[in-house]
């Protein structure tokens, strides 16, 4: 039980230092942006806390499944980071400031071809954004794109090098997919290959979808995509994120719906035609 609420608290300090990365990097956060972050790093830290220290799950999935859950983290981490060394090197450059922005520049440069993603996000962006303001986004956008194409095949390349999830032990559908209901009706394996494919077909198309909502929202609220670094960082992040985890979920429900359908066929193929079990 100790371990147990040990390893909860660690995630919750770290979810709580994703939250709290952009205003620890970057330079002059007023004082009630650095209020809303830390009541927003607390009411997600004990979110993380409560679901892992509970024996019974509520919302997180795959949570006795790593590495999901630790991939997803670390993208969203990275992201968060860079777009916020990226923001910080407008003020204060460095090194390590000029070097990220170099490296997004020149992603951002080569996925910047008419209809991706990147050039949708860079035509979301106010008539009266500047040749800078909308370089820092292509470099952000390129950035974040990248982490999520890596962190995506790092997850397709344990599912199939390392046989995941088995190799973490027996996998219980019940505390890795708390959300979905196996009793719901229809059979468990058809439903789990429907609902990869809807995922699937999200996380595809909300890089092109989310740039429209950003400009919709940008009428409403005016720049702030380019005048508040934060606001950049965190559109950005999510950007690339939400695809990332909807792209993650897919993959990881047809491969639990094949492993159904494998023992299936292992159970039927140890039974007599009277159903007896063959000793």
């Amino acid at each position: 039980m100790l371990t147990k609420l040990t390893s909860a608290g660690v995630r919750a300090v770290l979810v709580a230092i994703v939250v709290a990365t952009p205003s620890l990097l970057l330079p002059s956060v007023s004082g009630d942006t650095s209020q809303i972050v830390v009541l927003i790093g607390l009411a997600c830290a004990v979110l993380t806390f409560v679901e892992y220290a509970s024996v019974y799950p509520s919302l997180v999935e795959f949570r006795d499944a790593p590495p999901f859950n630790r991939t997803r983290y670390l993208s969203l981490f990275m992201t968060v980071f860079f777009l916020s060394v990226l923001a910080r090197g407008q003020v204060m450059p460095n090194g390590l400031t000029l070097f990220v922005q170099a490296v997004g520049a020149l992603i951002g440069h080569a996925l910047d071809f008419p209809y991706s993603p990147v050039r949708l996000v860079i035509l979301s962006l106010p008539d009266t954004a500047t040749v800078q303001e909308i370089a820092q986004v292509r470099a952000a956008a390129g950035m974040a794109y990248l982490i999520g194409l890596l962190a995506i095949t790092f997850f397709y390349l344990i599912l199939k090098l390392h046989n995941w999830p088995n190799r973490s032990g027996a996998f219980n559908v019940w505390i890795n997919l708390p959300t979905f209901d196996p009793t719901a009706g229809g059979d468990v394996v058809d439903r789990l290959n429907r609902d990869a494919r809807v995922n699937l077909a999200l996380g595809f198309l909300l890089p092109f979808l989310i740039p429209a909502i950003g400009k919709a929202a940008a009428e409403l609220f005016g720049n702030a995509m380019v005048n508040e670094p934060q606001t950049m960082i965190w559109m950005v992040s999510l950007w690339a994120f939400l695809p990332l985890s909807l792209f993650m979920r897919g993959i990881a429900m047809a491969r639990v719906a094949d492993m159904i359908l494998e023992m299936r066929k292992r159970t039927s193929a140890a039974e007599t035609p009277g159903g007896l079990l063959v000793t």
